[in-house]
């Protein structure tokens, strides 16, 4: 709702950030670190997520030659070219919890996953969040990152007497920045219908197979008209940081 202007039309993932839809941005950003099979776990208009692939249009983002009077196209980049990608209808009312459960059959043969809510941006470096899961050896581990909204936290006495107001960045409140990475043993943890982050982890936090990695980094997610205005200047501007295909090697 609070991206009305866009949602009524589209999924979210397909709003356009440039030329691309921010689900493109951030398939670029995993396979930039080698990650190129991916599992699209479709909901509401799916139908438009699948179009948009199936018709994709390799030209509107890498340089080419034109020849033939326009029957020959020679493409000096690809974006697609080597990914793998599985359509999946998991439900247009489903949770995360639920979605991942749909598409745990096509998990096979895979002991570790990455997932993501596919309305975020980041400039981490993912193979640092990658060995600091491997190297504390548990179930889940998920970004924490500062928040990115202007609201200001309220520390308040019982008598409700204000005791401090602050900008929620110079709390030391830590959200869940929406990456993952998932041992296949996490679907133990899961009941049928429930949301991934709340009874799962609870059970993982319980028996201490829950970690996160923070990160002070670039973050930043699509959630209102005014942060979609925002990833539009950042854009239009040449300011890309999640766009990390281009700035490193």
């Amino acid at each position: 709702m609070r991206l009305k202007e866009y949602s009524e039309v589209l999924p979210k993932p397909m709003v356009e950030i440039g030329y691309r839809p921010i689900i493109w941005h951030l398939m670029r950003y995993y396979a930039h670190f080698g990650h190129k099979e991916f599992i699209l776990c479709l909901g509401y208009r799916g139908d438009l997520i699948k179009k948009y692939f199936l018709n994709y249009a390799e030209w509107m983002s890498n340089d080419f030659v034109l020849s033939n009077g326009g029957k020959d196209v020679f493409l000096y980049n690809s974006d697609i070219g080597d990914w793998t990608i599985s359509f999946i209808e998991t439900g247009s009312q489903a949770n995360i919890g639920q979605r991942l459960k749909a598409v745990q059959p096509y998990l096979d043969g895979e002991s570790v996953f990455m997932a993501n809510y596919s309305d975020v941006l980041t400039d981490l470096c993912l193979p640092d969040h990658i060995d600091h899961f491997y190297k504390h050896d548990k179930v889940a581990s998920f970004l924490s990152v500062r928040p990115s909204q202007s609201f200001h936290v309220v520390d308040m006495a019982e008598d409700n007497l204000v005791k401090r107001i602050s900008p929620v960045q110079e709390t030391n409140i830590w959200v869940n920045g929406g990456f993952f990475i998932l041992k296949k043993e996490i679907f133990s943890y899961m009941r049928e219908g429930e949301e991934l982050v709340i009874e799962p982890f609870q059970r993982l936090i319980d028996a201490r197979e829950l970690i996160t990695y923070r990160y002070d980094g670039f973050w930043a997610g699509l959630d209102t008209f005014k942060e979609k205005q925002m990833f539009d200047d950042m854009y239009t501007t040449g300011k890309r940081p999640w766009a990390v295909w281009q700035t490193t090697k």
